[in-house]
């Protein structure tokens, strides 16, 4: 679970890792919703350094007794990444989930540990309602079909040799997530269907609308 962001774009003096959504943390949401769907999984956050007493504390305060290992985050998600593969042993599957996304349901984790366990990585993705334009050098833009794009979402599930061998890459701006990591290191990547309340908070509207969504959701 990846949460060494710093929430620039949130705004605020509360990280939006630890931020109350109906009444919980949000990463204590995230933590219950993979735990739900198997209590026997081995759990690594990474989180910024300056953030794991806050961690600790509100943990403590919320009765979180969700086993978990913690990991300093760097200074990039990649780094982030990184930094939490050392702390895992072993073989097998690993997803990747970003520690804002507290309402990935459990047929979507599901999905994608069954589709890696098949293809060796997946991914969720939901389709695009907005009509999307491309912007070009100089400030022009064209309209493209949305039925070519779609919007990706976490948990991203690997075999845990295939990320780690895609990770000893050097860093690169393009990485934008865990599949375009994997991607340059010659892997494919299996696409299944996202739930579409999988959100990731990071604007103050985003966190009213997991609230609501959070009310609503039967997963």
């Amino acid at each position: 679970m990846v949460a060494g962001g710093r929430g620039v774009r949130f705004g605020g003096a509360e990280p939006k890792q630890l931020l109350l959504l109906n009444g919980k943390p949000v990463l204590q949401h995230v933590m219950e919703r993979f735990f739900a769907c198997d209590g026997n999984l081995s759990v690594v956050l990474a989180l910024p350094e300056d953030l794991m007493a806050r961690w600790r504390s509100a943990a403590q305060s919320f009765a979180v007794s969700l086993p978990h290992t913690l990991v300093a985050g760097g200074p990039t998600r990649f780094h982030s990444v990184q930094n939490a593969l050392k702390a895992i042993a072993g073989d097998g599957l690993v997803a990747v989930h970003d520690g804002v996304r507290p309402l990935v349901s459990s047929a979507t984790i599901a999905a994608c540990f069954e589709a890696a366990e098949r293809k060796g990585a997946a991914i969720p993705v939901t389709p695009l309602t907005d009509s999307i334009r491309q912007v070009k050098p100089g400030g022009a833009s064209v309209a493209v079909n949305r039925e070519h794009f779609c919007a990706v979402q976490t948990p991203q599930v690997f075999r845990l040799d295939m990320l780690r061998k895609a990770y000893e890459q050097d860093f690169c701006s393009d990485f934008t997530d865990d599949a375009s990591v994997v991607e340059s290191a010659g892997y494919a990547v299996t696409l299944v269907a996202g739930n579409t309340e999988n959100i990731k908070i990071t604007r103050p509207e985003d966190l009213i609308l997991a609230q609501a969504l959070a009310a609503a959701m039967v997963c």
